[in-house]
């Protein structure tokens, strides 16, 4: 189950990254471990300006970890369309992380020999999964639709009008249902995901094109100088041709 927890998985190569670029207003290593260890110091930090701008203007292989990477961007984007709750912003920015590996972006069900790879397996599956396996399958639709819509609008739109594939609002329409259907579970209550699943239900388009504005930047195969961008464009782009 994804769980909003970049903010409390990030690595070496992240704590590095922070003080090449606020060393100066934070002071050394063990002083940044100890601010980031105190959650509103560690929000603070991550807020700042200057790295969301070193992550777009450094050039080459950036050496961060994909869950600062992503929380960075997606807290940025989002709170320029309205989206404060950094919770939200976490978690989409692990499920970027997580489906960045085409193999997580498969749904997984008990007592299937193979995971479900198109929306109508999935849809299929409700109809027979047991209160806990549904759950984790409109969870899993609601982050795939988002996904999709969100790093490969474009490739949908193509789809959509040259060979008659559903079109973005089939997807935001799917996601924004799905994720109403599981914040509505009594165990979005137990994970607590509930506020986070009503903020992606209501605000789906939203957050569909805070993300397109990441993908516009970033996700280009044509650039290769950006980190992820070939992983994306590539794995996941050839797995949306059998979406549907």
């Amino acid at each position: 189950m994804i769980q909003p927890n970049c903010r409390v998985q990030f690595a070496a190569e992240d704590v590095d990254f922070i003080l090449s670029i606020l060393g100066r207003r934070i002071g050394d290593g063990e002083c940044l471990v100890r601010l980031l260890s105190d959650e509103r110091s560690r929000d603070l930090i991550l807020d700042d300006e200057a790295l969301f701008r070193a992550l777009l203007e450094r050039r080459g292989c950036l050496r961060v970890s994909s869950r600062f990477y992503f929380y960075i961007l997606v807290r940025k984007v989002f709170r320029r369309s309205g989206i404060q709750d950094r919770a939200v912003a976490d978690y989409v920015a692990e499920v970027l992380a997580e489906f960045a590996q085409a193999e997580r972006a498969r749904c997984i069900v008990p007592g299937r020999d193979k995971p479900l790879d198109y929306f109508f397996e999935m849809l299929t599956a409700l109809q027979t999964a047991d209160d806990r396996t549904s759950f984790h399958i409109r969870a899993h639709i609601g982050n795939y639709s988002l996904f999709l819509s969100g790093v490969f609008p474009d490739r949908i739109r193509f789809r959509a009008e040259r060979r008659g594939f559903p079109d973005l609002k089939y997807y935001e329409e799917m996601g924004r249902a799905q994720y109403r259907a599981a914040r509505d579970h009594r165990l979005a209550q137990r994970y607590e995901l509930a506020p986070i699943f009503n903020t992606l239900s209501e605000r789906f388009e939203t957050t569909r094109l805070a993300l397109n504005d990441i993908a516009d930047r970033l996700f280009s195969i044509s650039d290769p100088d950006y980190p992820l961008g070939t992983l994306l464009s590539l794995d996941q782009g050839e797995s949306l041709s059998g979406s549907e």
